[in-house]
């Protein structure tokens, strides 16, 4: 999974990206400090993964991962080049989803660089540019279409739907927003490449006092709120400075720190769980003494293709899976021949659909 973080200048995205990555971009207090993009991995936190590696003592552990992009802060104009917009543009076609920080906080050291704290008017900047953007796209494929609709009536579907999209676009709304009737239009809108279309999970970077005082007393985190709504967009509310402190304590000073203000993850754990929701995202596990490692895969995912992530020839010599639940295989002290005694562990065929924390060993034959 990769992630693009968005933002106009100074909101606190390169700050918060070296908090969450340990990647050390660089973070500075003026336009453009983030040129090209930074890269970090971070493994997805998994209690369950932990638990098996503690069981098996494997030889290798091997946590889910997500890649993190720190992309170049955004200023009017990008859809048309101004600034770093090209680069920037082409940097978020990459991504699976987009993390958008919005700065909510207020700041006399932090320069804004539109002068002022706006949350609305810094979430539509950034909206506008990938939709000109989309427009641009839509346009060109609904020419397209057009031409083709001359010898083929079957292009109807796509020109009428096309047309709904760029109206709907020139009223300023996003791609993820539209309306959309049946399965031939959520193809085209995946098979267009739209910015605006992309999952977007709105970070809302907030004070330290705002986490004391409660959330719901920031007001522009409120205003987001109802932003995301209108969007079917995530958000979360985050501290860059607090995740930054967080970052550098051990894992027992992590959970203190957190109680005192009232939380019971990170800003990073509560963003992994927000990505995963957003792009219908799960894990399943594989256990054993040569690896303790989790597999992410999309909900809905059929065993031969699960065990495809695994190797090409695990799906094409798919005979079939065992397969036993997190919860049932600790339920039985963790204990494979009292599971199979009880029945648990189960031997799924090619149709059987992956389920979230299923440990599985999957037989093959090439």
């Amino acid at each position: 999974m990769k992630l693009g973080m968005v933002g106009l200048p100074n909101v606190g995205k390169s700050t918060l990206f070296n908090a969450i990555t340990n990647a050390g971009a660089q973070s500075a207090n003026y336009p453009f400090c983030t040129i090209e993009p930074n890269v970090g991995m971070v493994s997805v936190p998994d209690e369950r993964l932990e638990k098996l590696a503690e069981i098996y003592n494997p030889d290798k552990f091997t946590p889910a991962v997500i890649e993190f992009v720190d992309i170049a802060g955004l200023v009017k104009g990008a859809s048309k080049g101004e600034g770093l917009g090209n680069k920037f543009l082409a940097n978020i076609r990459e991504v699976d989803a987009i993390v958008h920080v919005v700065r909510c906080f207020e700041s006399d050291d932090i320069i804004h660089v539109e002068g002022s704290v706006d949350p609305l008017r810094d979430i539509e900047t950034i909206n506008l540019e990938l939709i000109f953007s989309d427009i641009e796209m839509a346009q060109r494929r609904l020419d397209r279409a057009t031409k083709a609709l001359k010898g083929d009536k079957k292009m109807q579907l796509e020109v009428d739907f096309l047309k709904r999209l760029i109206a709907h676009l020139e009223n300023g709304l996003p791609a993820r927003s539209v309306e959309i009737l049946d399965e031939a239009e959520t193809e085209i809108i995946n098979t267009t490449a739209l910015l605006s279309a992309k999952p977007v999970i709105y970070a809302c970077n907030m004070s330290e006092e705002d986490f004391t005082n409660g959330i719901e007393s920031n007001n522009n985190y409120n205003l987001v709120k109802e932003v995301a709504a209108k969007e079917k967009a995530e958000i979360l509310p985050i501290c860059a400075a607090l995740e930054a402190e967080i970052s550098g304590l051990d894992s027992e000073e992590k959970v203190m720190f957190l109680e005192e203000l009232g939380l019971e993850r990170s800003g990073l754990d509560r963003m992994i769980q927000k990505c995963y929701s957003l792009l219908g995202l799960i894990s399943y596990l594989t256990a054993g003494k040569p690896e303790v490692r989790a597999w992410t895969i999309t909900k809905g995912t059929k065993a031969p293709q699960a065990a495809g992530k695994i190797h090409t020839d695990f799906e094409r010599g798919f005979i079939r899976a065992e397969v036993i639940a997190y919860n049932d295989f600790i339920e039985c002290g963790s204990n494979m021949v009292v599971a199979k005694e009880k029945g648990l562990v189960r031997s799924e065929g090619k149709e059987y659909v992956m389920q979230d924390g299923d440990i599985v060993l999957f037989r093959f034959n090439v």
